[in-house]
């Protein structure tokens, strides 16, 4: 394909593809710190603040990021098509730090959500996923593409237990202020670190045409329902640990660590099975039912007057495990799925939809644990759940990478 390094096929990841995929990923990972690291903390720490008080503004402050994000991802997938992947990437990083400069400063809750907003306008998750894939052979796409869906479960994963800790060491001012100093620093990895874009393939497809592919439009929904239901379940977990447990928020990373760190161990034979048996489907299908299962059980244990510190901890490891699985399988399968002149148009609507779900995550797991209590926010997550399983019970089961190239084009 025009679109990947033009080497011999069947060899091994070149030094330009692993620069291309790590460097990229990392920056990627960036961004999604921004997000993940006010999860633990926020809705405990906004408190503190005018107008903190009320849930929904902290719901809107915790999901306004993915809404302006939602607004950037195709415009932004377009311009690095026409302008080049590079500029784009760095003009996202850009408003991503000053976003997280004006949220550091921030005395009040509508200070902070003005700050998110900025951040969530740097939109690269489209421009960098296109690039990945402009930058990586076909047989080795998949792969880089997991670094991805990897690098954004790490990030959540070290931010459940970092954050707790630079909380107490930094306040949620220093959070932001360091967030947004780390996006200065990945503007340098851009401009020194990532590797020229090679040429992209020929030919147009537009928007209407990924709308109008089924296997697309399932993977689109699957990251809306994922993401909108991560930010809604931290919007009400935080002060269950406290509450349950009776465990400060600075030790939250008590729980965070072990927890992640065994999901991480436990995910691996499944995503093994999946790349190298061709049983990619099954193990989707499997991971969404174990999200379900999470949702139903944290739905029965917020209900509850007191919730089962035992019960709570095993569903969050069932979480991860999920959400792992999940979140490191999709940007992959889009890659795989989409035609090669569109996969910045298929994964500007696919990162379109996951921030859509970051942001309805925020603002209705904040409006319905203040009208309705926690468990309704586990209601909802399950009734999007079940309507996945449906959704993705007749997706395409792909085949091994090896013959993925074949079965494409």
């Amino acid at each position: 394909m025009s679109s990947t390094p033009s080497i011999d096929a069947g060899t091994g990841m070149t030094r330009t593809e692993i620069r291309a995929s790590t460097s990229l990923a990392s920056i990627f990972a960036l961004r999604m710190l921004g997000l993940f690291l006010i999860l633990p903390v926020f809705s405990v720490h906004a408190k503190s603040l005018p107008g903190g008080n009320n849930a929904t503004l902290v719901g809107l402050a915790m999901g306004i990021y993915g809404l302006t994000q939602s607004f950037g991802q195709i415009p932004f997938g377009i311009a690095s098509d026409k302008y080049g992947r590079k500029r784009v990437i760095i003009i996202g990083l850009v408003l991503f730090a000053l976003g997280s400069f004006i949220a550091a400063a921030a005395d009040d809750i509508v200070w902070v959500i003005i700050g998110r907003a900025v951040q969530g306008a740097g939109a690269i998750s489209a421009a960098v996923t296109a690039f990945i894939a402009d930058s990586t052979r076909e047989e080795h796409r998949t792969k880089a593409m997991a670094m991805v869906g990897g690098s954004i479960g790490l990030t959540f994963a070290g931010s459940l237990v970092a954050a707790p800790l630079l909380y107490q060491a930094i306040g949620m001012g220093g959070i932001f202020a360091l967030t947004g100093s780390l996006s200065v620093l990945a503007i340098l990895v851009v401009i020194y670190l990532v590797p020229v874009a090679p040429p992209l393939p020929p030919g147009r497809v537009t928007i209407r045409e990924v709308l109008a592919n089924g296997e697309l439009m399932r993977l689109n929904y699957g990251v809306f329902a994922l993401h909108l239901t991560q930010m809604a379940m931290f919007v009400v977990v935080p002060s269950a640990l406290i509450q349950s447990g009776h465990l400060p928020l600075a030790e939250h990373w008590k729980i965070y660590l072990p927890v992640v760190l065994l999901s991480f161990v436990l995910m691996l034979p499944p995503i093994f099975i999946a790349e190298k048996h061709g049983k990619s489907k099954q193990v989707f299908i499997a991971a969404i039912v174990l999200l379900l299962f999470v949702q139903i059980g944290m739905g029965v244990l917020f209900a509850q007057a007191q919730a089962s510190w035992i019960w709570l901890l095993a569903l969050l490891l069932a979480f991860f495990i999920a959400f792992n699985i999940l979140e490191a399988s999709q940007p992959s399968l889009v890659s795989r799925i989409a035609p090669p002149a569109g996969k910045g148009v298929a994964l500007g609507v696919y990162n379109t939809l996951q921030a859509l779900g970051l942001f309805c995550g925020g603002v209705l797991g904040g409006w319905l644990t203040q009208h309705f209590g926690g468990a309704s926010v586990f209601i909802l997550g399950a009734g999007l759940t079940v309507v996945w399983l449906i959704i993705a019970a007749n997706m395409q089961n792909l085949p091994r990478r090896s013959s993925v190239q074949a079965a494409l084009v």
